[in-house]
């Protein structure tokens, strides 16, 4: 069994970059009131305390989310109300003490039409998401999410979000999760696929991005918010791939993301390209 937990790691500075993606694209694909099918290949246990013993021993949340919140009243852009209610942090504490994950996000974002799947591989994550989730409309399947997706696609709703964030534990996640998104796209070409992966110093990374430039896909805007000193070890940055962008978005993720930056909350600047054109 693999050994990754995202406790270790949540509410970090790549956990802002990859939920603000992922909020700002949802946001804008409900701009039309059609269904949605959204899916989650990697769930996790959908909400994390910062407070704990994990999240604690890294300290990666105050260094990320954490300094967002306390900087919170320098920040403009007409989404970030929104985003505090989804986060449902205390305005009257400097800290937060739980975060949520990526099944948290969409079923917070969930209109009564949308209907949100999560994946999760990892018995002791996948019985915490699904004791989080029996309170919810979301469903959670106990199994691996590449194989789950690919069996779950094309949806019965006209419309489709996926966020494909596997921990790259192995280096053999790289290929799988091009391998996924392209046969995904295959099969549901008009789906929003948002895909997570970290800067690595190894760049494996930039295999998958060859991977996927070289298939028929068409329309992958690829985003990075690279750390302005990064560590020796460890990650540089983080990155998303987002194919099919809604219109509006690469404009909200630059402003919230440059509000930050400008507020000293995170030393990351972010970067836009694409890696796959129309």
């Amino acid at each position: 069994m693999l050994s990754y937990l995202h406790a270790f790691h949540a509410g970090n500075f790549a956990d802002v970059h990859k939920h603000l993606g992922l909020f700002v694209a949802l946001k804008l694909m409900q701009r039309k009131p059609t269904p949605i099918a959204c899916f989650d290949t990697h769930g996790g246990s959908a909400l994390y305390d910062l407070a704990g013993d994990k999240a604690r021993k890294t300290g990666e949340a105050y260094a990320g989310v954490q300094r967002v919140w306390q900087r919170r009243a320098t920040l403009e852009h007409e989404l970030w109300p929104e985003v505090w209610g989804l986060i449902g942090g205390d305005p009257n504490e400097a800290a937060l003490r739980y975060y949520p994950g990526s099944p948290a996000w969409l079923e917070g974002l969930r209109r009564e039409q949308d209907s949100v799947t999560a994946f999760e591989l990892h018995s002791n994550e996948s019985s915490r998401l699904q004791q989080w989730a029996a309170s919810t409309s979301v469903g959670v399947i106990a199994a691996d999410g590449f194989r789950g997706l690919l069996s779950a696609l094309p949806p019965r709703e006209p419309r489709l979000f996926t966020l494909i964030d596997p921990p790259y534990e192995i280096k053999d996640d790289y290929a799988r999760t091009a391998d996924t998104l392209i046969r995904a796209w295959k099969r549901c070409r008009h789906g929003v696929y948002l895909v997570w992966y970290p800067v690595l110093p190894e760049a494996q990374f930039e295999r998958m991005i060859e991977q996927v430039q070289g298939s028929p896909m068409t329309k992958v805007l690829r985003s990075q918010y690279l750390l302005d000193q990064p560590p020796e070890r460890g990650m540089a940055g983080s990155g998303l791939l987002l194919v099919n962008p809604p219109w509006g978005w690469a404009d909200a993720i630059q402003s919230m993301l440059g509000e930050i930056h400008a507020s000293g909350a995170i030393a990351a600047r972010h970067q836009l390209d694409w890696v796959v054109p129309e």
